[in-house]
């Protein structure tokens, strides 16, 4: 009986599973009237799933924090040294490709240093009013609408 699985398994034609992936982004928040603002930043034409909108944020690596990655690749990204808040949302979401992450999305309301553009296409400031306007990743689409409609912050 075991062979019989064994050969089973052998002969099985499934891609094997990707791994989920552990993710984290920065709502990065300024001031401003009649509404808040946040960075939104896009992806270079070159990269997968090119010039989508997200938010600036990264891969979690071994030994780290959430709040630990977010503030690496805050400065990796943007040559910022960000002030991590608390965590406004968390996500799964599964590609079509197969491939899974888990988001977790993190309030910033404070950074020293100038922000530079390290690494995207386009940065800019955008109302949480108008995030429903750009090219968001899949990801990211629930978060934006709850964003626009004044929900969790």
């Amino acid at each position: 009986m075991k062979d019989s699985i064994r050969k089973l398994d052998e002969r099985s034609d499934a891609p094997p599973l990707k791994p989920l992936r552990l993710v984290v982004a920065a709502l990065i928040l300024r001031p401003a009237e009649p509404v808040a603002e946040v960075l939104i930043c896009q992806r270079k034409p070159d990269q997968p799933m090119s010039l989508k909108w997200e938010f600036p944020g990264g891969k979690i690596e071994a030994g780290e924090t959430s709040e630990e990655a977010l503030a690496r690749e805050l400065q990796e990204e943007l040559g910022i040294t960000a002030t991590i808040g608390r965590k406004v949302a968390r996500v799964r979401h599964k590609y079509r490709n197969g491939g899974a992450i888990d988001l977790q999305f993190f309030v910033v309301d404070e950074f020293s240093g100038q922000l530079e553009n390290r690494i995207f296409n386009d940065m800019r400031w955008s109302p949480l009013t108008a995030l429903m306007e750009y090219d968001f990743l899949a990801a990211d689409l629930g978060l934006i609408k709850d964003l626009s409609e004044g929900k969790l912050l």
